[in-house]
């Protein structure tokens, strides 16, 4: 990932030091295997691991000859070691090293993608305890429809993060998930108790059956979820940009001091984070086109997934990583505009209620069809007049024979449209 959407915790956990160290770190844990079935002897094991080191310059040098870059390294490891270093890779194949190493790697990337989700999540219930009793017009189709608490923007957003870190949590489960069975997966060179010792070591579990290497179903289904988790963002965002068109005015991203929002129109505010987070979106799921196609291989494995495997796992991890933390920014001090949504939601003078009206028509024995015509025409009446549809039904002779002009009032009361938000917030595990 280039470094504009790179940020430093992620970026070392795919850095090629990183990457080599955890190489070592499952050679390491191969000849603690074998030191506890005995073929390596404690003094031997002691050297390896005291001496065990790799140099990256070396490595690439090596590569240029040996055209292999686990060759390299292990050429790199062993030359470092001594006479001990035959002990290196013993049993072992390329892709035993190559996708235990990455599965450490995968690791740490989720569980700081997790630590992330934690953090916009608790931000988007600071917001949805905040605004929960601020009154805003619902919208359907980009029209207004019915008024609807502004808080339920963020409850919403914090739900489906809950159900967001959820998944990943199962990745996480998945990704750990690794092999030490040799060159076709049917243990020839080495031994399951090699494996479960070595895998146990390192915090990983061996996988049920693997080829000569571990099946892409995982790899998929990590960066299928991250493109998920992403679209997800980019549902938030586009929220914030409807919200911030100039038209809606109601919330807008933070502008720092010195920002500027356009080469040519000095008064121009954009909503520059959240449209970065939509095309962002849009490269986390090109990348799962690209994970679900490295799932079918040759036999036991060709290498067709290994280079496109090199982009988009570090690429996609880093991307989310970045995305979210922006995006957690722009929510943590998201301007309201408290006042532009109060009359926003009377633009429409009141028509809002219609359904209300409706329904206690219904209620007193209209047919939905007559209930349903004389509410239309009162509606479009106010809203093509541009008066208050209230005062439309207190002069329309049908509805206040039904409906009393107190009950008309309370149609029109905030609180009739808030009864039930506490009913949500509960349910999703915000406590009211």
């Amino acid at each position: 990932m280039i470094e504009r959407y790179s940020l430093p915790k992620m970026t070392a956990i795919w850095s090629q030091e990183n990457k080599f160290q955890q190489m070592l770190n499952v050679e390491l844990a191969i000849c603690k295997a074998w030191n506890h079935e005995g073929k390596i002897s404690d003094e031997d094991l002691n050297m390896i691991v005291t001496k065990s080191k790799f140099q990256i310059d070396r490595i690439k040098e090596i590569e240029k000859i040996t055209h292999h870059d686990v060759i390299a390294f292990v050429s790199n490891v062993a030359e470092n070691i001594g006479e001990e270093g035959r002990f290196i890779h013993m049993g072992a194949t390329s892709s035993d090293i190559l996708d235990s190493g990455l599965a450490l790697q995968m690791k740490e990337a989720v569980a700081l993608l997790i630590d992330d989700l934690e953090t916009f999540s608790s931000i988007c219930k600071a917001k949805a305890l905040k605004y929960k009793s601020l009154l805003t017009i619902g919208r359907t189709h980009g029209i207004h429809a019915e008024p609807t608490s502004f808080g339920l923007k963020f409850a919403l957003w914090y739900s489906l993060t809950q159900q967001n870190i959820k998944r990943l949590k199962e990745v996480e489960n998945e990704v750990i998930q690794a092999k030490l069975s040799g060159a076709v997966g049917n243990f020839t060179s080495t031994k399951p108790s090699i494996e479960a010792f070595a895998l146990k070591d390192l915090g990983l579990t061996p996988a049920p059956i693997a080829t000569q290497i571990i099946q892409r179903d995982i790899h998929a289904h990590l960066i299928s979820t991250i493109a998920l988790i992403g679209s997800c963002f980019e549902q938030f965002a586009t929220e914030i940009r409807n919200l911030q068109r100039t038209e809606v005015n109601e919330a807008s991203e933070p502008f720092g001091k010195g920002q500027k929002g356009s080469s040519a129109m000095p008064h121009k505010k954009n909503p520059i984070i959240s449209e970065r987070v939509c095309g962002m979106s849009r490269v986390l799921r090109g990348y799962s086109v690209t994970a679900l196609e490295n799932i079918a291989l040759w036999h036991e494995r060709d290498i067709s997934h290994s280079s496109a495997e090199r982009i988009i796992i570090p690429d996609s991890t880093t991307l989310l990583d970045y995305l979210i933390q922006k995006f957690s920014h722009v929510i943590e001090f998201l301007n309201i505009n408290e006042e532009q949504i109060e009359k926003n939601l009377w633009l429409t003078h009141g028509v809002f209620a219609s359904q209300k009206v409706l329904t206690i028509l219904i209620n007193n024995g209209f047919s939905r069809e007559d209930a349903y015509a004389l509410v239309q025409k009162s509606a479009f009446t106010a809203f093509t007049n541009k008066v208050s549809f209230q005062e439309v039904l207190k002069k329309t002779p049908e509805i206040t024979e039904n409906i009393p002009f107190e009950k008309i009032n309370e149609l029109f009361a905030p609180k009739s449209y808030m009864t039930n938000v506490d009913f949500i917030y509960e349910r999703i595990g915000i406590d009211v």
